[in-house]
Formats: structure tokens, C-alpha cells, sequence
């Protein structure tokens, strides 16, 4: 039975970004993330060896986190990644194609996007969400202006710069939920460092959620 996106979001409003992670330590980190309350975990195909990556962490925690490949810029990486198993598409830019190939076949399309008219042509072509990116660049007051002029129902999911000093801003600007990129992991970080993050950053959204 396949994962519903949005009930695992919802336990965190988190998405755990592990860019630069390797195979061979990809279990071990992505398993501290999951015991810190991750739900849903991207791995980069910019990362080495990324597709073996998401491989092993599918069939190690399918069953119960999303596990998926983030800067996804072709259809043929959207049938490269579900051949091993992942189950989220995340692009960095807005990619018609790309959505569309990921909700044929049956996953889940978080496509990066950026100006009001990006946001809604992704809304449009099927997106389960849309990723805010480079989120850095769109203050909290921005972010506001666009949530007015969009479909309500249409989660807005910042990402870039993200740090536990700024959510609580983009979350009264209506931010669904963040990615959280290097503040949660750089490349060749230890699974205790992750597990500490994981636990802070996890912790600090429920605070906020109450």
C-alpha cells in the first residue's frame, strides 16, 4: 500500500534533505533521521551514486517513510528513481514534464518553483506540492503576498536557508512545512549529528504548532 504523502508530512512538517550522502553510509544516517521523526527523506541525484542510495534506503524503511530523489531534472531520472523504489520526485526548477511523468507513474511531485506564474503552472499540472526555492531569496513577507493569490489547498514548501530562527516567520506567512537542507546534514556528517538536528528541528515544530 503506497504512503500517503501529506499524513506523514503532517507529523512534522519536515522534509529531511541528505544531499551529498553516500551509499555507503546512507543507512545509517537516514536511520538517526528516521529515529530523530523524520517521515520523508530526499537524497539528491546530485550526490554520488545517488539511485543506489535510494535503493537501499527503500528497501530498508519503504514501509514507513517516503523515500525519494530531490534535483530530478529529466523524465528519464523519474523512471530511474521509481526502478529503485522511490516514491518522491523533488526538482529544483519548474518542470511540466517531469511532474507529469512522476504522477503517471504513481508518485509523489514536489517540482521546485519560484514566481507566482511558476507556482501555478506546477499547481496545475498535477504537483502534490511545490517546493519554495531558493527560500533565501523570498522573505516571509513575500511569501505571504503569494499564499493570498494562491489555491488554498496548495501546500508551499520552503526550502533553502531554512534554520530554526527563521520558521516560525514563514510559518505565519503560510508555509506548509519546510526542506531542510545543510542545516540538517553536509556531506560526510555523522548519524549522531543528524539524530541531534533531526531531534532539535522536530522538536521546535511542534513548539510552534501548539
Amino acid at each position: 500500500m503506497a504512503l500517503d504523502f501529506f499524513d506523514l508530512f503532517a507529523q512534522t512538517r519536515l522534509v529531511g534533505i541528505f544531499r551529498g550522502l553516500r551509499p555507503d553510509e546512507a543507512e545509517e544516517v537516514i536511520a538517526a533521521g528516521i529515529e530523530g521523526g523524520l517521515r520523508i527523506v530526499e537524497i539528491p541525484l546530485n550526490s554520488p551514486q545517488p539511485l543506489t542510495s535510494i535503493e537501499v534506503v527503500s528497501k530498508r524503511f519503504g514501509q514507513d517513510v517516503i523515500v525519494g530523489a530531490g534535483t530530478v531534472t529529466s523524465t528519464a531520472e523519474v523512471e530511474q528513481v521509481a526502478n529503485v523504489g522511490g516514491q518522491l520526485i523533488v526538482t529544483p526548477y519548474a518542470r511540466v514534464d517531469v511532474v507529469e511523468k512522476a504522477k503517471v507513474l504513481g508518485l509523489i511531485a514536489v517540482p521546485g518553483a519560484f514566481t507566482p506564474t511558476e507556482i501555478a503552472a506546477m499547481h496545475e499540472c498535477g504537483a502534490d506540492a511545490v517546493k519554495i526555492f531558493p527560500a533565501d531569496l523570498m522573505p516571509p513577507a513575500t511569501l505571504k503576498g503569494l499564499r493570498a493569490v494562491l489555491p488554498q489547498a496548495l501546500a508551499l514548501i520552503p526550502v533553502g536557508g531554512i534554520n530554526l530562527g527563521n520558521m516560525q516567520e514563514y510559518l505565519s506567512a503560510g508555509a506548509a512545512g519546510f526542506g531542510l537542507g545543510s542545516a540538517l546534514y553536509r556531506a560526510g556528517d555523522q548519524a549522531s549529528d543528524v539524530l541531534r538536528r533531526t531531534r532539535e528541528f522536530v522538536a521546535h515544530m511542534q513548539q510552534l504548532s501548539q
